[in-house]
C-alpha cells in the first residue's frame, strides 16, 4: 500500500463524464500523448510563455535535489521522460549525469527542446546523446522511430509537472489511464521506479481553487499575473478542472496590439498572455487504486507532498501529490 506524508483533502466517486458538456465547458479538446486526442498546445500559446510560466533555471534550482535523490536512491542511471514539454526536466537530468530518452505528443513544445538540444549537442556529448522524439502514452513500445528504447527497460520512467491529468478520460471508465499506466510499467525493468504526479484535485474540488501553499514546486515563474480556477461538475461529480493562466509579458519582445493589459497591484498596467489548460480530476485515493491496480496492491509505493520527504508544518497542504511505485522485481 502507499506510504504517504499528507492526507487527501476530500474524496468522491467519479461517474461517467458526459463529453458533450464538457467539449462546451473547455471549448477545445483535452489531449496530449494520446493518438486520435487533439493537444491543447497547438495553437503555440503556451508553448511560447512556458518559460516565462515554470521560472526557467529558478524551477530546476528548486526541486532538482529532491528528484535526483530520488533517483540515485533507486540506483537510476536510464530515464525515458513521457512527458518532456521544452525539455527543463530532461535537460536537468542530462546535466546531473543521467542517460535520458525524451517524448512529448506536442510538435510545439517538442520544438523547443530540439533547439535547446542543439545549441549544446556540439560541445556536450551528453546532449548529442540525448534523444527527443514524438510519443503516444498509449503506445509507447511503437515510438522507435524517433527514439529507441534500451534492451530490458528504463531504470525509471518520469511523468510529472501535473502532465498525466492531460489524459482524458471520455466514457467514464478510466480505461485510457489504465492503458498509460500499463504501458509505462511496461518501459521499466524489474526493479525500476514510476514517477509521476499531479495537483492536488482534492483540495481543489472541495474549495474550487489552487492551494495557496508556499510551495509551487514546478512553476516558480515571478510573471504569473493570475490563474482562475474552474470547476466543472456533471450530476454533482467533478468531472474536469479548468486553469486559465495569465502571463505578464513585459519587455520579452512577445507582447502585440492584441494582448489584453492588466493592473498590478501597484498600478502598473501590463500586457498579458493568456492561455486555458483542461485536467482530468485525479483524487489521491482513485490515483493510488490506478497506480497499484497495474504495479500490484503490494509494491513499493511512496507519496511526496511536493517532492519532499516530510511536510515543513503540521497541516500543510501540497500543491502536488508525487507518487514514487516500484515495478517488482
Amino acid at each position: 500500500k502507499a506510504v504517504v506524508s499528507t492526507q487527501s483533502t476530500g474524496f468522491r466517486k467519479m461517474t461517467k463524464t458526459n463529453a458533450k458538456v464538457d467539449g462546451v465547458f473547455r471549448t477545445r479538446s483535452l489531449g496530449i500523448a494520446a493518438s486520435g486526442v487533439q493537444d491543447q498546445y497547438s495553437d503555440g500559446k503556451a508553448a511560447k510563455v512556458w518559460h516565462l510560466y515554470i521560472g526557467g533555471k529558478k524551477r530546476t534550482n528548486e526541486y532538482a535535489d529532491s528528484i535526483i535523490r530520488v533517483l540515485k536512491e533507486n540506483n537510476v542511471q536510464t530515464v525515458l521522460d513521457a512527458a518532456c514539454g521544452t525539455g527543463v526536466d530532461s535537460i536537468l537530468l542530462v546535466e546531473a549525469g543521467f542517460t535520458v530518452k525524451s517524448v512529448d505528443a506536442s510538435d510545439k513544445m517538442l520544438k523547443y527542446a530540439h533547439k535547446l538540444r542543439w545549441q549544446r549537442h556540439r560541445e556536450e556529448k551528453a546532449f548529442e546523446e540525448w534523444e527527443i522524439g514524438e510519443g503516444d502514452w498509449l503506445d509507447l513500445a511503437n515510438c522507435e522511430d524517433s527514439i529507441h528504447h534500451p534492451e530490458g527497460g528504463y531504470d525509471c520512467v518520469i511523468c510529472i509537472g501535473n502532465s498525466f491529468a492531460h489524459l482524458p478520460d471520455f466514457v467514464g471508465d478510466q480505461a485510457m489511464h489504465k492503458r498509460a499506466i500499463n504501458n509505462f510499467h511496461k518501459m521499466l525493468k524489474p526493479g525500476g521506479v514510476l514517477i509521476i504526479d499531479h495537483r492536488n484535485y482534492d483540495h481543489i474540488i472541495k474549495y474550487g481553487k489552487l492551494p495557496n501553499s508556499s510551495s509551487k514546486l514546478y512553476y516558480q515563474g515571478d510573471r504569473i499575473h493570475k490563474i482562475k480556477t474552474s470547476v466543472l461538475t456533471v450530476d454533482g461529480e467533478c468531472t474536469m478542472i479548468t486553469l486559465d493562466y495569465e502571463i505578464d509579458i513585459t519587455g520579452t519582445g512577445l507582447a502585440d496590439a492584441s494582448d489584453p493589459i492588466r493592473e498590478k497591484p501597484d498600478g502598473t498596467l501590463v500586457p498579458i498572455s493568456q492561455f486555458r489548460l483542461s485536467y482530468y480530476p485525479h483524487t489521491l485515493v482513485k490515483f493510488n487504486a490506478l497506480l497499484e491496480g497495474v504495479f500490484g496492491e503490494d509494491a513499493d509505493h511512496k507519496i511526496l507532498p511536493d517532492f519532499m520527504s516530510t511536510p515543513p508544518e503540521e497541516g500543510y497542504i501540497p500543491s502536488y501529490l508525487v507518487h514514487i511505485i516500484k515495478k517488482k522485481e
